[in-house]
């Protein structure tokens, strides 16, 4: 089983930037499709972006297409979030995930197709 913990959260102003890691540990990750899923006060767990075992498939959600970039280092046991010009609506408890899957380009989308989460991570943007 895989454990994964996410670090960088914090609170920016809007425009601002953070970069958001998750580590693994327990397996290697190179076996497994990942993603970042946030969760604001009050509402769904909702997708931001999903990362293929390969890095050659990627997913983002509309709402963060173009400021948001998600990468993972399998040697590092590491996924990353690069979010820039950061808006007060992107303000929520963001959540690194993990499935296994047997095909390297696949990169799964739905909340519930996961079955590992870290703990969450609290990302804060004022206005």
């Amino acid at each position: 089983q895989v454990q994964l913990v996410e670090s960088g959260g914090g609170m920016v102003q809007a425009g601002g930037s953070l970069r958001l890691s998750c580590a693994a540990s327990g397996r290697t990750v190179s076996f497994y499709s990942m993603g970042w899923f946030r969760q604001a006060p009050g509402k769904e767990r909702d997708i931001v972006a999903t990362i293929s075992r390969d890095g050659t498939n990627t997913y983002y959600a509309d709402s963060v297409q173009g400021r948001f970039t998600i990468s993972r280092d399998n040697r590092e046991n590491t996924m990353y979030l690069q979010m820039n010009s950061l808006k007060p609506e992107d303000t929520a408890v963001y959540y690194c995930t993990a499935r296994e899957v047997m095909t390297w380009s696949y990169a799964f989308r739905a909340a519930n197709s996961y079955n590992h989460w870290g703990q969450g991570t609290q990302v804060t943007v004022s206005s």
